[in-house]
């Protein structure tokens, strides 16, 4: 029997939302009526559990609206990106019989925005060290001192998932995640970039950030963990971000194959460029690519939610997943701006605009770097010491 596949994004809403991508860019502002109408669409629940009043969405199907949200608006789509990731790992958790951080989707469900605060200038551990210092008090809860860069959705998050480094810790430090609200935080602002402006992905300054005890989730080891926690945070992380550069792709194949149905050859006597061999070779190539990103998103997302056991090499596939969608991306803009002809090199062209956001797929990890040794072990083994 097919599968049925919930949606929640509809085709009306994301004309709109796609209507005033080219205004936030240029005027490097956050699309607040993008949130509103997502909002309203219970988007932001879509992770949450239809028992604790959301739309309970796998994985795989909120893949796939992001891949859907990304082809209208990369910025926005990469923004409430970062909400989904925190309620997607609770959700997963949650799922697993870790009620830790149920008190997530409980907030989501009632209105609370969600941002994820983890990078920092200069730490290349990224989830397995940290420069911010957590300190305990005596009920068990922390504030968080240090700053946090690439903060998505900071004009809005009312919740804010970080970590930090307990130095003092009983059992050794230990590297504490927490959720914190607004108090004691400040929003530098310090966006102003070459693409995926909307989504004011501004640095965080924590100054002694609260999180109370029922707010503090996880105190691991500095280094990798086997902990559930941290295979639920890649795995969702991983896998939306692969869908969001996706669906950048998605839409520029849809551009590329238009724009040669307009542009005519003055060589070929007024005949379409979409009927010239070269040019068909190209866009077939940019398809070739496009098909190939697509199906591993929405396939490793199913294993996810139907918890295929890939063992050891779990960790290889979801960073191997990231670099391999980010990039094909990048590939599949590419040659769209190759077969749309001068027209696309103007700044008004909504491919360029596409070609500045995908090259953010750079900087977020993991780093080919990162994702190499990953796979590189996963393959040979470890390094001989």
């Amino acid at each position: 029997m097919p599968r049925t596949l919930r949606t929640l994004l509809t085709d009306d809403l994301l004309e709109r939302i796609h209507d005033r991508a080219a205004t936030h860019d240029r005027e490097n502002t956050f699309p607040h009526d993008d949130l509103r109408e997502l909002t309203q669409a219970g988007y932001l629940g879509a992770f949450v559990p239809s028992d604790r009043g959301g739309a309970g969405l796998t994985l795989e199907e909120v893949a796939r609206e992001q891949v859907r949200l990304a082809a209208a608006a990369p910025a926005t789509a990469l923004a409430v990106n970062m909400h989904l990731v925190v309620t997607g790992l609770a959700a997963l958790l949650v799922a697993r019989g870790d009620e830790s951080v149920a008190f997530v989707l409980d907030e989501a469900a009632a209105g609370e925005v969600f941002a994820f605060g983890n990078s920092e200038a200069g730490n290349d551990l990224v989830m397995f060290g940290s420069r911010t210092r957590a300190e305990r008090d005596d009920e068990g809860g922390y504030r968080f001192h240090g700053t946090k860069i690439f903060t998505s959705l900071s004009p809005v998050w009312t919740r804010l998932a970080t970590f930090g480094l307990d130095e003092q810790h009983p059992d050794g430090p230990r590297l504490v995640h927490a959720v914190v609200g607004r108090d004691g935080t400040t929003t530098k602002d310090d966006w102003d970039t070459l693409g995926m402006r909307a989504t004011q992905s501004c640095s965080t300054v924590l100054d002694g950030a609260y999180a109370r005890p029922e707010h503090v989730y996880r105190a691991l080891p500095p280094g990798p963990s086997a902990d559930p926690f941290v295979f639920a945070l890649f795995a969702v992380f991983e896998i939306l971000l692969g869908a969001v550069y996706t669906g950048i792709g998605r839409r520029a194949l849809e551009l590329g194959a238009d724009a040669t149905r307009r542009r005519t050859s003055f060589k070929f006597e007024g005949r379409a460029y979409s009927q010239d061999p070269d040019i068909r070779w190209k866009v077939a190539d940019a398809a070739l690519v496009q098909d190939g990103a697509e199906l591993q998103v929405f396939a490793l997302a199913r294993d996810v939610d139907e918890r295929v056991d890939h063992g050891a090499r779990w960790f290889a596939q979801l960073v191997g997943l990231k670099v391999r969608a980010t990039e094909s991306a990048r590939v599949v803009v590419d040659l769209a701006l190759r077969v749309a002809g001068g027209g696309g090199y103007s700044s008004g062209s909504e491919l360029v605009r596409l070609y500045r956001d995908v090259l953010a797929g750079i900087y977020h990890p993991s780093d080919d770097e990162s994702a190499h040794a990953t796979v590189a072990a996963s393959v040979l083994g470890p390094l001989d010491a």
